[in-house]
């Protein structure tokens, strides 16, 4: 038994140092779980990054006194005239650059703008944030998913994407904490002191900086949206946001309502329900996945894990990890050499070595010169995910309680779910719901968009909604953009999505 737990061990050392290295949301997110959940493995005790402690799992602490810092002209300094490689007919209004959080410490976001083409004066203020933890907006939403561009197989030029977010709203990309992208601090220490609570502290102070900086965007309605680990980001935020709100008896930030997509929710249901897709879409044995529910323990309060547990365990992750998780049915990146003229590239089928793209795009010197960033210079390329960060020393089990407090406040509350994710599924986005016990108001049933199942969803009682994005992975607007998009705008008008087909404007 001591050799056959020793070969189970070595397993785990070898699979979480890979993770550890992690370049992507996936890995990223992966190794926060092993730490989490393999406590006694050889592979957990050896992570320099996640800390397990004992931390409240929500922010109830003394609010954070946040500085607010002279922001005369920085606005026009931000201005991107033209990105390099920009399509020559296309004209927007962006701005990129930093936002100090933390004076003293030297610790500066960096932030990518793009306002509406359509109507920016009265469109609201959308906030995207990606997780990892430490992963970037810029690399993923911005250029991957949502925004306005992507880059195309050269690395150097970029092209139109005609299902932006932008065309909805005006639409903020933050990279944060610092150390993720190009956000920064002089203060080597704050990469070993990154967690939940103070990223939504510092994230807290860039918005009510960032407002100063474009004041005509203070009364505007805003919401905040993610994926992924951003599902403890934005309700984290959200919930620093509303209670400086109340405690000043005024509004601060005129917050209106979240949405968070294939979000890390709850730890217990959210593991419990990724084997249950494993299995239900015969990734893993029903064997495999039955033995993994009757041997692990996936509680906040767990000490050890069985033998039986990581033998499961071992069998399930070399089922899967042979394929891309963020969607079980989408080809690999077998090539990620970049090309001399960029192959004709289409937002309607997502290319998966866009990663490989975004990154030498976003390591050109003319490009950061443009968008305002690397300013300082840093030591390390910018990159999807960086490994600079070096402790995570809070993350909550749940951020359930959060979800229950914008409902009682009037907040609108949506999580969507992308129904071929294997990274976070739709099953533990269900399960995870599911522990909430809400009244349905509207029960499941499919919605439509050009002519076509967009998805389904479910309206509970307290204004609620939970979305499925047909044949969308991880990364939803990446994989179905015209179905992001609807999603997007029936979000924001604050209306249903559709039982038909719907009309034009979100078509």
């Amino acid at each position: 038994m001591a050799a056959d737990q020793s070969i189970l061990l070595c397993f785990f050392v070898s699979f979480f140092a890979f993770q550890i290295a992690a370049k992507n949301q996936k890995e990223a997110l992966d190794a926060l779980y092993k730490a989490k959940f393999f406590t006694n493995s050889i592979a957990a005790d050896s992570s320099d990054f996640f800390v397990r402690n004992h931390v409240p799992d929500q922010n109830t602490d003394v609010l954070p006194t946040v500085e607010i810092y002279d922001q005369t002209g920085l606005k026009q300094q931000d201005k991107i005239e033209r990105l390099p490689g920009q399509p020559p007919r296309v004209e927007l209004s962006q701005y990129g650059g930093y936002v100090t959080v933390n004076k003293s410490a030297g610790r500066a976001f960096y932030y990518y703008f793009v306002e509406s083409p359509e109507n920016k004066a009265s469109l609201p203020l959308l906030l995207w944030l990606n997780g990892g933890p430490g992963c970037s907006s810029l690399g993923y939403g911005a250029m991957g998913e949502l925004g306005p561009f992507r880059a195309g197989s050269d690395g150097k030029t970029l092209f139109q994407n005609d299902f932006s977010w932008i065309h909805v709203a005006n639409v903020l990309f933050l990279e944060s904490p610092a150390g993720v992208g190009f956000s920064y601090s002089n203060t080597t220490s704050d990469y070993k002191n990154n967690g939940d609570k103070n990223t939504a502290k510092d994230n807290y102070a860039f918005l009510v900086n960032w407002l100063e900086r474009f004041p005509e965007y203070k009364d505007r309605d805003f919401y905040i949206s993610g994926e992924s680990y951003a599902g403890h980001y934005v309700p984290q935020l959200a919930h620093v946001v509303f209670s400086h709100n109340k405690k000043a008896g005024k509004t601060i930030v005129n917050l209106k309502g979240i949405i968070i997509g294939n979000a890390v929710l709850n730890d217990e249901t959210d593991q419990i329900g990724t084997y249950d897709f494993f299995a239900s879409h015969a990734l893993i044995a029903d064997r495999t996945a039955n033995d993994i529910k009757k041997y692990c323990d996936f509680s906040p309060n767990l000490t050890v894990q069985s033998p039986q547990c990581l033998a499961a365990s071992k069998i399930a992750y070399s089922n899967i990890q042979v394929i891309d998780m963020y969607n079980i049915y989408y080809p690999l990146c077998l090539n990620s050499n970049l090309t001399h003229w960029p192959r004709k590239a289409s937002v309607m089928n997502y290319d998966p070595c866009t990663d490989d793209y975004t990154y030498a795009y976003l390591n050109q010197a003319e490009v950061q010169r443009a968008m305002h960033a690397n300013v300082t210079k840093l030591a390390h390329d910018w990159d999807l995910c960086n490994d600079v960060l070096k402790d995570w020393t809070d993350s909550a089990s749940t951020i359930i309680p959060l979800l229950r407090e914008f409902m009682d406040n009037g907040l609108r509350v949506w999580v969507f779910s992308g129904d071929t994710d294997g990274n976070v599924p739709i099953t533990s986005t269900k399960d995870s719901i599911a522990t909430m016990k809400l009244s349905v108001k509207k029960p499941w049933y499919p919605w439509f968009v050009h002519h076509e199942v967009g998805g389904y969803a479910e309206v509970y009682e307290g204004e609620l909604t939970l979305a499925t994005v047909r044949g969308a992975g991880h990364e939803v607007p990446s994989f179905q953009p015209r179905r992001a998009l609807a999603l997007i705008t029936h979000f924001l008008e604050g209306t249903s999505l559709p039982p038909s087909s719907p009309s034009s404007h979100s078509s």
